[in-house]
């Protein structure tokens, strides 16, 4: 029976990405699908040693399935393989000094990897991303409006959307009574269309590297349609500890 492990926001923290990996092969039903929804690097660890390790995962660890996020996409702008040039988001955010540490702690050889990675996966009736297929910065939260939910939804033609671009973790429900969709071009307007009444569902997975000593995660099971929530808790330094539940609603 597939069960998923969503991750996002690593920000190279190989100790967390590590923890978080043993705490996966100790759940009981084994997992067979592991995703990274962006953010794999950033400014708090060494990004070369975990760029290795996603790469090489060891003996019966299911493969990592990697798309790109917010960082990535400022590596793409310093490097100048897409978008605007000299990252001007992470400059307006924080300052030039963090553009250096940047350039320094990705090469131009991680950099072109990550380039070539998707920008979300569509598996089944699920959207698993960074931010939304608006943009990579897109950041879905709990304070959302539920008409801007409705809408990433729709457009990603999803009935559950993972996204990691906030960091945190929760599950927001959309239940519409009527909903319709229509289509404009400069032609005519397409009669409008039933998007159906079914529930769908916003789900952040939270984030591994970004807090210390604190990495979150969700486990997803396609069959039951159930989220978990995980949660990894511990000092760095000393190692994580076992994981526990999370509900959100």
């Amino acid at each position: 029976m597939a069960n998923w492990a969503i991750l996002s926001g690593i920000e190279g923290n190989l100790a967390a990405y590590e923890a978080v990996l043993a705490d996966i092969r100790r759940q009981r039903q084994p997992v067979t699908d592991l995703y990274i929804v962006g953010d794999l690097v950033g400014l708090r660890g060494d990004n070369e040693a975990l760029v290795r390790r996603v790469r090489s995962p060891q003996p019966g660890e299911p493969i990592p399935q990697v798309c790109t996020g917010w960082w990535e996409e400022q590596c793409f702008s310093l490097h100048g393989l897409r978008g605007l040039p000299d990252a001007p988001e992470l400059v307006d955010r924080d300052r030039l000094g963090t553009v250096k540490d940047l350039w320094e702690a990705v090469s131009r050889q991680t950099v072109l990897w990550l380039a070539d990675l998707d920008f979300g996966f569509h598996e089944l009736d699920c959207l698993l991303i960074h931010g939304s297929t608006v943009s990579y910065s897109d950041e879905l939260t709990p304070e959302t409006s539920p008409l801007t939910l409705c809408d990433r939804l729709i457009r990603a033609d999803a009935n559950t959307l993972f996204c990691g671009r906030s960091g945190l973790a929760f599950e927001c429900w959309v239940e519409p009574s009527a909903l319709q969709s229509t289509v404009t071009t400069l032609d005519q307007t397409a009669a409008p269309q039933e998007q159906g009444k079914s529930p769908r569902r916003v789900v952040g997975v939270g984030n591994v590297g970004r807090q210390a000593g604190q990495a979150s995660y969700v486990l997803y099971n396609p069959g039951t349609n159930k989220v978990t929530f995980k949660q990894v808790q511990g000092s760095l330094a000393k190692g994580f500890g076992a994981s526990k539940g999370l509900s959100h609603r």
